[in-house]
Formats: structure tokens, C-alpha cells, sequence
């Protein structure tokens, strides 16, 4: 059920790592070894991916190099968001690249790259051709962030707060759908660069969006899904029951699972984005998912396989009409 499995999101970001936890980030380094080691031992043909760093530094990889973690897995990934968060323009696009490939061979996956429609509808759209223009071609992986709008009554996960301007606004306005499930003006676009642009879709702990999320990315003409895996969800009542319940429906898909999220209780400070207690118990989870939805072919069969509950059945609806219940 998996391709491919991202060892923590945005590392370099305050919003996803504690910096003043792991200020010089050798926690989080040696966090990744252990996790990438505990994926290769459950299945050494999965991709392992380290996080999407955001911003695009160059010098964060270099870092991880000199920690040796760069050694540990297949490809890097970054995100870059130049029409919302970032501080430059979105024609810095193949600078940006060349400068990640100066200090790596490794395979590069832009793992998120996305526009708002905070602003106007169009600059979403304008902003889709562009990023594709620019990317398609250039990098080994591009997935589009996002198919919906997050909810309003639902929290970005991010520490940068109403305080800090617009721009935590924006992170409810990034789908291709708005919240109420009808489409934007840039879905029709992105459906012409699919299958050469894959999607990213986070779904929150039994979100109800997961159906019809997937019959709207097989109607888009989606191959390749990114989303994720909590380990603060996994401490939550039935957490696997909901894990199997999304995995089964995303089968159909080339899908990279992100692994993170700390629990509370088991980080150095209380918080998601805090470095663990114990980094061997976050390898534990990794290696857990690992040999739950992606076991290496010649270690299991067909009995051994997870018992996962049945899927409705899809839905017949033409694009672009609305999915409905």
C-alpha cells in the first residue's frame, strides 16, 4: 500500500521541529537514522525519504550530511510556496533547485508545492501553470498541496498564529476544492498535468473527506498521493482501525507515507513538534507501519496480510460535478 515512506515533515521548520529542544537538530538526525534503518529492515525496497525541508536551505542538507543522515536514505525532498510564505519569486524556481543539487546527489521530490486562493481564485490558477512550467521535467517528484480547502473549524497545524498577519489564513485556503467540496478554478488545470503531478493530501484522524477524496483524485487523474501517518494518533482509542480503514481506501494509489508527529507524553516538551524521549520508540512506529501496509513481498502471504475492513463502493460521477453524499 505504500511506495515510498517520508521520515518527518519540514524538519528545518519551527512549525513541525522545536528548534530550542534540538537547536543544533543532532536529535532529529539521529531520530532519522534510526527510522530509516527500521523501515530498510522491514522492506529494503521502499523509498526512504528524508522530510521536506521549508525553507529551501541548502545548508540544512549539508547539515544532515555532515550527521551522516543523507547516508540513510534515497531521496530529499523540500516545499516552496514562493506566491504565499516564501521570501522569493516563483521564477527562483530553478535556482532553487540547482542550489539543492549542489550539496546532493540524491534524488530531489518538491514533496509540496502549492498556491492560496486567499487573495483571488486566479492567482491559484495563474500560479499552477507557472509552478508546472518551472518543475515538470526538472525534479524527480512534484505533488501539488492540496485537494481541499482545510475546514475553518479545524486548526492548521503550524505555530505561526493570527498574530503573525494573513498568512496563517492562507493555510485554509490551499485546496483545489473549498471546504464545501465545489470546485475551484484551477482543478480543471491541474487535471491536464496529472499523472506528472501527483497531490498531497493530509487527512485528519477519521476525516470524513476520505471517500470522496478518492474518487476525486481518480477522477483528476491522480497516481501518485502523499499524505500521512500520526504517531500522536496511534496513542489515540481504535488508531489502527482508522490507520486501515484510510489505507485500504488509498490501495489504488502510488502513495508516500510521512511519518511524524510527536505525542505529548512522549516528547522532551509537550508538543507535537518536540524531539522524543525515546527516538527509538518513533523508529518502533516507522518500522510498525512499515510492516503493516508495506511488508517486503517475500516476507509475507496472502493469510499474513492485514484483515482490513471493506470499502464502500465508488460512487459513478463524471468530472467536474461535485461529489455528494
Amino acid at each position: 500500500m505504500i511506495e515510498a515512506a517520508m521520515i518527518w515533515n519540514e524538519p528545518n521548520n519551527k512549525s513541525h521541529w522545536d528548534p530550542e529542544v534540538d537547536p543544533d537538530w543532532s536529535r532529529f538526525a539521529h531520530m532519522a537514522k534510526l527510522a530509516a534503518d527500521a523501515i530498510h529492515d522491514v522492506n529494503p525496497n521502499l523509498t526512504r525519504v528524508l522530510g521536506g525541508i521549508s525553507p529551501i536551505d541548502p545548508g540544512f542538507l549539508a547539515l544532515m550530511d555532515t550527521y551522516g543522515v543523507l547516508d540513510h536514505v534515497d531521496a530529499v525532498a523540500a516545499h516552496g510556496f514562493p506566491l504565499d510564505w516564501n521570501l522569493w519569486q516563483i521564477d527562483e524556481w530553478p535556482r532553487k533547485i540547482a542550489e539543492l543539487r549542489s550539496v546532493t546527489d540524491l534524488p530531489i521530490w518538491i514533496s509540496e508545492v502549492g498556491v492560496s486562493t486567499f487573495g483571488a481564485e486566479e492567482v491559484q490558477l495563474w500560479g499552477l501553470k507557472r509552478t508546472a512550467e518551472l518543475l515538470k521535467g526538472k525534479v524527480e517528484r512534484i505533488q501539488w498541496y492540496s485537494l481541499y480547502d482545510l475546514p475553518s473549524a479545524w486548526p492548521a497545524t503550524t505555530r505561526h498564529k493570527e498574530a503573525e498577519g494573513s498568512s496563517y489564513y492562507r493555510h485554509f485556503y490551499m485546496g483545489l476544492l473549498r471546504e464545501d467540496g465545489t470546485p475551484k478554478l484551477a482543478l480543471e488545470e491541474f487535471a491536464r498535468h496529472t499523472p506528472d503531478v501527483g497531490l498531497v493530501q493530509w487527512f485528519h484522524f477519521e476525516d470524513p473527506r476520505l471517500d470522496d477524496a478518492v474518487q476525486w483524485m481518480k477522477r483528476l487523474g491522480v497516481t501518485c498521493l502523499r499524505t500521512g501517518l500520526s504517531w500522536a494518533d496511534r496513542f489515540r482509542p481504535d488508531a489502527l482501525a482508522w490507520f486501515d480503514r484510510q489505507m485500504e481506501a488509498l490501495e489504488d494509489f502510488d502513495v508516500t507515507v510521512t511519518y511524524c508527529f510527536t505525542p505529548e507524553h512522549r516528547g522532551l516538551a509537550p508538543h507535537h513538534t518536540s524531539a522524543p524521549i525515546v527516538p527509538e520508540e518513533f523508529a518502533e512506529f516507522c518500522a510498525e507501519m512499515t510492516e503493516r501496509y508495506a511488508p517486503h513481498p517475500s516476507s509475507v502471504g496472502v493469510l499474513d496480510q492485514p484483515q482490513l475492513s471493506p470499502r464502500p463502493p465508488m460512487r459513478s460521477t463524471s468530472f467536474p460535478t461535485q461529489p455528494r453524499e
